[in-house]
């Protein structure tokens, strides 16, 4: 009796263990991070960082997918819609999980993604050619009262982008145009595509001696322009701090998160990271799941109040 109930012990708990997916060999095949905008911006820099480092490290091939669309709606989707297995992961800006949600833009909820960690915040800014005949936002202000200004940004309902049309109606002026872009850079100011531009100081290094910046989007002086005025001091009320992080598609296990996360602060601590912040003023780090989770149930809060007072 007592061989007959050993014996039938371990045949159940062999049959549990082969019934138990085998989380602890990933990863076996390659894996993938989507980013939703085009090549050459922070966010993709540093994603591609994480993916060389999670290629050396875990010992499978990890390659960056570019999927710009939609203010990243398109690549953001395509995260939320993928098995939740660790071989897809989204890197991610903070309209993703906010904005895009509370405006009715995207196909997935507030809940189809689970923070890995973020590592990213952007030095954003307004910025505007060189010789432009205004220096801050309040001589921009008085500036498009008497002449129309053209304002270039990446989609009408980003964070950033509905922060810029926020501060013009607090100082009581409206733009003569606006129009998306995929890309603003250098090139779109030199054209004249745009009088005053949102983007990343990555886009305009090339340029930097002949940009002047009118905003800072951060809660901290640039470090390639610390003399720009943060948009908070000259509009209070907007604290407008904007990031990126990696998410995995709802149910990804709690190992496969934890690997992702390890191997993504190894590379935010390597020198490739460490240059790009000193090249572009970029905050780079690595904030667990749990602050992650926090920060961007803080910023949900924040999206709404903003979009409740252009409404008003």
């Amino acid at each position: 009796m007592t061989r007959f109930l050993t014996l039938a012990l371990a045949t159940t708990t062999l049959a549990a263990a082969l019934a138990m997916p085998a989380y602890a060999e990933y990863p076996e095949r390659p894996v993938t991070f989507i980013v939703p905008w085009p090549p050459g911006d922070l966010e993709d820099q540093l994603t591609r960082i994480i993916a060389d480092t999670f290629t050396a490290s875990a010992g499978a091939p990890a390659k960056v997918v570019n999927r710009p669309g939609g203010g990243a709606v398109e690549g953001a989707t395509a995260v939320a819609q993928s098995d939740p297995d660790g071989y897809t992961v989204g890197s991610l800006v903070i309209d993703v999980p906010t904005m895009h949600v509370i405006q009715g833009n995207a196909p997935y909820g507030r809940d189809a993604f689970e923070p890995v960690g973020i590592f990213l915040t952007y030095p954003f800014a307004l910025v505007a050619k060189k010789d432009a005949p205004y220096d801050d936002l309040a001589g921009l202000a008085a500036y498009a009262k008497a002449n129309p200004i053209k304002l270039g940004h990446f989609g009408y309902d980003l964070i950033p982008t509905m922060a810029t049309f926020a501060a013009a109606k607090k100082l009581g002026f409206t733009f003569g145009a606006d129009a998306s872009f995929n890309s603003l850079d250098c090139s779109t100011l030199a054209n004249g595509d745009a009088d005053v531009m949102n983007t990343t100081m990555a886009t305009v290094l090339s340029c930097l001696d002949d940009v002047k910046v009118l905003a800072t989007y951060t809660d901290a002086p640039l470090s390639i322009k610390p003399e720009a005025k943060l948009l908070s001091e000259q509009v209070p009320g907007l604290n407008i701090t904007l990031w990126n992080g990696l998410f995995v598609p709802k149910g990804t296990p709690q190992e496969i998160k934890d690997k992702i996360a390890t191997i993504a602060e190894e590379a935010m601590k390597s020198d490739r990271a460490k240059a790009v912040s000193e090249a572009t003023g970029a905050g780079v780090y690595w904030m667990n799941a749990a602050d992650a989770a926090a920060r961007i149930d803080k910023d949900y809060a924040a999206a709404e109040e903003l979009v409740k007072d252009l409404k008003k």
